[in-house]
């Protein structure tokens, strides 16, 4: 291992200054990082690529992704976002603990992805041999030029250089370049995975019920809205004054206006009671809701996403607080307001 340099306790240590950031000392690290992404992606082999894509794509049994440190956390990251789809089986294998014992979930027909910027991790080039045996097939991403530097890629049956300009880092060795290059690849051939399986957004959901992804792609209106007993509901020769309790009580703001069949006729809002009140003064008592009620107001179906609920709330020409849900016959079945989808978690 080698001789250490031995760390000073807190107790013993110098008091130092604090230090800063400023954005001048971000300028030149942000640009060196973008030439080295740049690096990478000139000089990405797109065949190679397309051959791990199609070997992923083709796969028969489980992918397995595995690497030792922060490539482990890529590999880790990788396999859980593949997984995600549902197209395969994925998963992590940690190399140490797959030498004892956890190579029994590999079997044959399995792929196993083996990231290592050096292409030389002894913990990875242990692995490679079992696994084999095991009839996997073995793809290593490296950043080491083949040959004998890189014998990680002679070892497996499928080697992906990703070109690694240098590291951004005062010693060009902290792997602050080289894991990213390693997640824009892999992300970017689930993305194409994605396309190449034609995966809709109901087939993406399911594996996503919790979260907001899984909301936003689950919830529609009924799932959220109010209705029966919860709905401000009102006729149009009801007064305005008499209706204050309903339009209060019921915690959406507005009143939805009906005829005896429940077919809505407009809305009244407590912004329109202000308004009224301020225009009218005492003559206010004599006004019905049907005569100040707004008679077009947006409304939406319960079959409709929650989500483009929302977009309808917020398009213009100004914002809403709240939605009528009606069927195909403009009769109300519910009411779904803003603070029912934030609470929803959308």
């Amino acid at each position: 291992m080698g001789s250490l340099p031995v760390a000073c306790s807190p107790e013993c240590a110098p008091p130092q200054m604090r230090v800063k950031v400023a954005a001048s000392d971000l300028a030149p690290l942000f640009g060196a990082q973008r030439r080295h992404l740049e690096h990478f992606f000139e000089r990405l082999d797109l065949t190679q690529a397309a051959a791990f894509a199609q070997v992923l794509l083709d796969a028969p049994g489980a992918v397995f992704f595995t690497g030792v440190g922060k490539s482990g956390i890529v590999a880790r990251k990788l396999a859980q976002t593949l997984a995600s789809l549902g197209f395969a089986r994925a998963g992590f294998l940690a190399p140490v603990d797959a030498l004892h014992g956890d190579i029994g979930s590999v079997f044959p027909g399995d792929v196993l992805v083996l990231l290592s910027k050096s292409g030389a991790s002894d913990e990875l080039l242990a692995l490679a041999p079992c696994a084999r045996a095991k009839g996997a097939y073995l793809i290593s991403l490296t950043s080491a030029p083949s040959g004998s530097e890189c014998p990680l890629a002679a070892a497996c049956d499928l080697n992906v250089h990703l070109p690694l300009q240098g590291e951004v880092c005062p010693f060009g060795l902290a792997p602050v370049t080289s894991t990213a290059i390693q997640m824009v690849f892999g992300d970017t051939i689930v993305a194409a995975i994605m396309e190449a399986r034609r995966l809709s957004r109901d087939q993406y959901a399911a594996n996503h019920p919790a979260g907001k992804i899984g909301k936003t792609l689950i919830f529609k209106v009924k799932d959220v809205m109010k209705k029966q007993n919860e709905l401000p509901l009102c006729k149009e020769g009801d007064m305005i004054m008499d209706q204050l309790t309903e339009l209060t009580s019921k915690g959406c703001g507005c009143l939805l206006v009906v005829d005896d069949g429940y077919h809505l006729i407009g809305t009244f809002t407590d912004g329109d009671l202000r308004r009224t009140l301020t225009a009218s003064g005492p003559a206010i008592f004599n006004l019905t809701v049907g005569e100040m009620c707004n008679r077009n107001p947006r409304t939406i179906t319960a079959d409709a996403m929650a989500v483009e609920a929302m977009e309808k709330m917020e398009s213009p020409p100004s914002p809403v607080q709240f939605l009528p849900v009606v069927d195909g016959s403009n009769v109300v079945c519910g009411i779904i307001t803003l603070h029912g989808l934030v609470s929803a978690g959308l």
